[in-house]
This record gives structure tokens, sequence and C-alpha cells, in this order.
């Protein structure tokens, strides 16, 4: 498990494959197999990558845990809406305040983690907010965490229904928890596009503990990743 922010995380629940099957699913053209991979292997992993073979990186998928605020949630959620099952082997099962009434908890960024909008006027974000400014919005998003909190635990008790009740909770940041399975080829692109700079920071984060889960798993593929892509 890696910690990610003030309370989430993301573990790696299982993983299928190894370099070893990216291997194999490239030799299998040629009717062969390798037992265990040696430096042609790697070289052969280096080549897939540099020339785009990806269809070898979808026989092999991780499936994750993430706890992570409802607006990461949602970036997150764009890799599953916007692919296919056979192109990219998603999988996204989420709790649902519909029937989970308890254990709300919120991100609220420090003092020091408020960020100025960008010069540009459009997404992503400029430097570290004056400290004042920050120090004003910590405060007042507590208070408003706390008796949005309370309002939602008396609406239950007065016996509101609990689709209904969640109305009331802070949505952007509440987190939520959902297990996520993906082919390595859908990782590696998720972890391209969320590590880059333009992303939003809260998602670079969980980007990078994704990325050395992978790593672990998958060292030699997503090395060549990187370096080629």
């Amino acid at each position: 498990m890696r910690t990610v922010l003030d309370h989430g995380y993301i573990r790696t629940v299982n993983t299928m494959g190894s370099d070893l099957d990216v291997v194999n699913a490239a030799r299998v053209s040629f009717d062969k197999e390798a037992i265990e991979l040696s430096e042609k292997d790697h070289k052969l992993i280096s080549y897939l990558v540099k020339h785009k073979h990806d269809a070898v990186f979808r026989h092999c998928a991780m499936t994750f845990e993430v706890y992570a605020p409802l607006m990461v949630a949602r970036q997150w959620y764009k890799h599953a809406v916007a692919s296919s099952h056979i192109e990219d082997q998603m999988g996204w099962n989420e709790s649902s305040r519909r029937y989970v009434t308890e254990n709300e908890q919120f991100y609220i960024p420090a003092v020091s983690e408020w960020r100025a909008a960008p010069d540009n006027k459009k997404q992503g974000s400029g430097d570290v907010l004056n400290q004042y400014y920050g120090a004003k919005y910590t405060r007042r998003m507590q208070l408003l965490v706390k008796e949005a909190h309370e309002l939602y635990l008396e609406a239950l008790a007065d016996g509101v229904a609990p689709e209904q009740a969640r109305l009331l909770l802070p949505a952007y940041s509440m987190y939520v928890r959902w297990r996520w399975t993906a082919s390595l080829n859908a990782l590696l692109h998720f972890i391209s596009l969320r590590l880059d700079s333009h992303a939003q920071q809260e998602i670079q984060l969980y980007a990078d503990a994704i990325f050395y889960e992978v790593k672990d798993a998958f060292p030699i593929t997503t090395t060549e990743w990187l370096l080629n892509r």
C-alpha cells in the first residue's frame, strides 16, 4: 500500500503476468516461447515499445484499490469511459453513498497546499497561494465540512433516504473508494498522461504511486516505456 494526500492510498490487489508474458505474446508470432528473460528479450521489449506494438501489453493486467477525493476519481474515470473493453481492458467498481452511510472522510488542503490560478487563466495551477489566503480557505473549508457532515447525519437520523441525504455532503472533497482493473498497456498510458506536469497535481501524486507499483511488477517494460515514449 502507498499513501497519497492526507487520507488516500493505492493498494495492489492482483497482478496478472510479467515482463516474460510480454515477450511471449510477441514471440508466439513465430511459434516460439521463452522460459526466462534474457538480454535478447530485454531488447525485444525495447523494440516493441519504441515501435508501438501495444497489443502485446494487453495480455498483462493489474487490479488496484484506490481511495481518493472525488475530484481525482472523476478525472481518473475518463480513462475508463473513453476506452473500449477490447482496446484497453478497463474495469471500474466504486463504493456508493446510496448504501454506505459511514466513514466519511474529506480532503482539506493544508495552508501551504492551496495554489493560485495560472497566469493563462486556463487549466492547471500557478504558484502556491499567499499563506494568508491559504489559512483562510483551510479554516473555512474545515467549518464547511463540519457543518455539512453534521447536517448529513441529522438527515439520516430523521429518516431521509441515504441516496438523497448524500446531497448534503461536500462532493468534490469527499473520499471515495474503488477498484480499478486495467491492462498493462492502459496502465502505462495512464502513467504517461497523468505524470505530465500539465496534469492536476493531486492526480499526479496518485499516478506516481501507480507507477511504482507497475514498475515493481513489470520493471523492464515500464522502464522502456518511459525511455521511448
